[in-house]
């Protein structure tokens, strides 16, 4: 019942990372008690959106505002500035260039913002996913209207620069086939799952058909077993005497 009433019951967190169908860092949102107590904040992935601090976001956010494109000649000089920088991310990777974590469109934003002083909505990014590799990426956003910024974007690995083109390009190669073969195998396995479960379903209706299942002379069977045969070694009734006499 506890449960039930905590799901019933919504709180107001400030995220502290962006949450998959939650929201983005920085951001109030409105989530269940049970989940905000029990996972993000003992994670520190949201912090309790105490009056205080929402009044010192909206106060952050109304001062970024101001330096984001309120006309369309505007946002074409601030995607001039935009594109002639380059947002450069330092991260931990691992030998074959996969990050440690990923560099997300907040983190997109906030470099823009720490480096350029522009603030552009981290919503408008077209970011499919999360970057997980070294590299250099381009990333569209829209500034304004009919106004779209490319960001140019490096990921480098942490205390080092970035390998040659072409060990890049070998690399994103390695990376793209032992991903596929990963497919391919969970792919095998889900279909060696599905046809495990269709062979047990179809053990299963085979029983159930055949104990339904009744002979055609099934009746006749019941009806033979109902009647008693008289034996062979008995005497056969003696005839009525009165019977007899006439």
């Amino acid at each position: 019942m506890a449960t039930e009433i905590e799901t019933a019951i919504s709180v107001q967190v400030i995220l502290r990372e962006d949450i998959e169908k939650v929201g983005l860092r920085g951001e109030v949102v409105d989530v269940a008690a049970g989940f905000a107590r029990n996972y993000l904040l003992p994670r520190k992935l949201a912090e309790p959106a105490s009056p205080g601090r929402v009044a010192e976001l909206e106060r952050l956010s109304a001062s970024r505002s101001r330096h984001e494109a309120q006309s369309f000649e505007q946002a074409q000089e601030l995607a001039q500035k935009l594109e002639g920088a380059e947002l450069r991310f330092d991260v931990q990777a691992g030998e074959t260039g996969t990050l440690f974590g990923s560099v997300t469109a907040t983190d997109i934003a906030d470099q823009v913002w720490e480096t350029q002083r522009v603030r552009i909505d981290r919503r408008k990014l077209e970011l499919a996913d999360s970057i997980k590799r070294i590299g250099r990426f381009q990333v569209p956003v829209e500034l304004f209207t009919d106004v779209t910024a490319t960001l140019r974007v490096v990921v480098v690995p942490e205390g080092g620069e970035l390998p040659p083109e072409e060990e890049l390009e070998a690399l994103d190669a390695a990376a793209a086939e032992a991903d596929a073969a990963a497919e391919a195998e969970a792919e095998e396995a889900r279909a060696a799952a599905a046809a495990e479960v269709e062979a047990a379903v179809a053990d299963v209706e085979a029983e159930e058909a055949a104990e339904e299942q009744v002979p055609e002379d099934a009746f006749d069977r019941a009806v033979d077993a109902a009647v008693e045969t008289p034996d062979e070694g008995a005497s056969a009734p003696e005839p009525d005497r009165e019977l007899a006499s006439e």
